[in-house]
């Protein structure tokens, strides 16, 4: 009996148990958390908190990444909850970033204040920074879902652990990816204009990304850097000066408000160009995005942290959320949803709810049956997920939009084997 109560004790998310286990009721998914058990009384309630930019430019992610959170966590419970902790159930305390980093802090501390004895979240690295500094004061585990600014890990935190790609990663895969395809195509653009919003990420991952290219050295010239403000509602004066330059390529560091406009805009202006290659950012993945803007969005080429299209755990996972939301799961609440179950799995080796026995927990992660592009999610000293992988994508042509967003690289990967670039021009579809 003893050696019995060990194991469950320290039984965490493996395979074996992601095999076994039972579908979850109602959600038609099947979970890494065993068969649920019978209790003689309702088990307690573990609170973790989501902070999410459900308002504000950011909300199309935010409001799927808390969508995920909270389907995430669901079907924990439904399998049984947290077993090391006597099947305890996760209770989501919900918080709202506004898109606005000192908002996301005030909502963390409400959080915590509620009982929140861990906190996820929350896309924007402007707002994952202010909550770490948070974090680290409260000494709350804090599991960054999204969020890729370098400078957030750099600080010596013991309480936070990014589950996402650092922008020096992000950065690296553009530009391998970069060199893949004008070598498989034969075509190097000569010239290109960068844009980028102007907040920490928007700043931070263009700089980091003209570095990089400059350190590459392919030969193409950056003519212009265009920094305009999240949640620009106007860029016909931007758009009319990449057109004066006349550059091969855009390299836009975005959001998805601005995606759109910047899109519709090098259309309204017939702005030529060989194609766009964002280096890695939102906007021109989601769903709804690719749905509005139709063929105008065909062929952009988007290097970015993505969903592993063959994996069942991701299979599964996207299929549920359709049923749930009628939602794909994107890259975006593909990685909140997986930042749940990295939550749980150490909540589950920790059998404790105690701070200190969580980060223990997180620091000794090896996470194998995620939904993710990447390898096995451990945790490096710093916090950072030495696991983290970017795919190419590319939109292609497909009667259901909801299909046009795909992998082209690594090839192991890749959902198609064809890449188009240069593209036809935007007026010419």
């Amino acid at each position: 009996m003893a050696k019995q109560k060990e194991k469950r004790k320290n039984n965490g998310i493996v395979r074996r148990d992601f095999i076994k286990t039972s579908a979850v009721v109602g959600a038609g998914l099947m979970l890494p958390f065993g068969v649920p058990t019978l209790l003689r009384a309702a088990p307690k309630t573990v609170k973790i908190g989501s902070i999410q930019p459900v308002t504000g430019p950011l909300a199309v992610i935010g409001q799927g990444q808390r969508k995920a959170n909270i389907m995430a966590a669901k079907q924990i419970n439904a399998a049984g909850g947290i077993k090391s902790l006597g099947g305890a159930q996760l209770e989501v305390l919900l918080g709202d970033s506004e898109s606005k980093p000192e908002v996301g802090r005030q909502e963390a501390d409400r959080l915590i204040k509620d009982g929140a004895v861990a906190l996820q979240g929350p896309f924007q690295s402007g707002t994952a920074m202010a909550i770490a500094t948070l974090a680290e004061q409260r000494q709350v585990p804090f599991v960054m879902d999204v969020a890729a600014l370098d400078d957030i890990t750099q600080k010596g935190y013991q309480y936070s652990y990014r589950v996402f790609i650092t922008a020096k990663g992000l950065v690296g895969g553009g530009i391998q990816y970069l060199k893949q395809v004008t070598e498989m195509k034969g075509v190097m653009p000569k010239t290109a204009v960068v844009t980028n919003t102007a907040d920490p990420f928007g700043k931070g991952m263009s700089g980091g990304f003209l570095k990089g290219l400059e350190a590459s050295g392919m030969p193409i010239q950056i003519v212009e850097r265009i920094e305009y403000p999240l949640g620009i509602q106007d860029l016909s004066a931007e758009v009319a000066k990449i057109k004066s330059l006349k550059p091969d390529l855009i390299f836009p560091v975005s959001r998805p408000g601005d995606s759109v406009i910047l899109t519709r805009e090098l259309y309204k202006q017939k702005v030529s160009l060989m194609g766009i290659f964002c280096p890695g950012s939102p906007g021109w993945y989601e769903p709804q995005v690719v749905k509005d803007l139709d063929k105008l969005i065909l062929y952009v080429l988007v290097n970015v942290p993505w969903i592993n299209p063959l994996s069942p755990v991701y299979q599964m996972a996207d299929a549920a959320f359709q049923k749930e939301y009628n939602l794909t799961l994107d890259t975006n609440s593909a990685y909140a949803y997986t930042g749940t179950l990295v939550l749980a799995d150490a909540l589950e080796r920790a059998g404790s709810v105690k701070p200190d026995d969580i980060v223990a927990a997180l620091k000794k992660t090896d996470f194998k049956d995620h939904p993710v592009l990447g390898g096995p999610i451990k945790f490096a000293e710093n916090g950072d997920n030495t696991g983290a992988l970017t795919g190419l994508l590319q939109i292609q042509p497909d009667p259901d939009p909801m299909k046009r967003a795909r992998v082209v690289l690594p090839k192991e990967f890749a959902q198609s084997q064809e890449i188009t670039f240069p593209w036809p021009q935007l007026w010419e579809r």
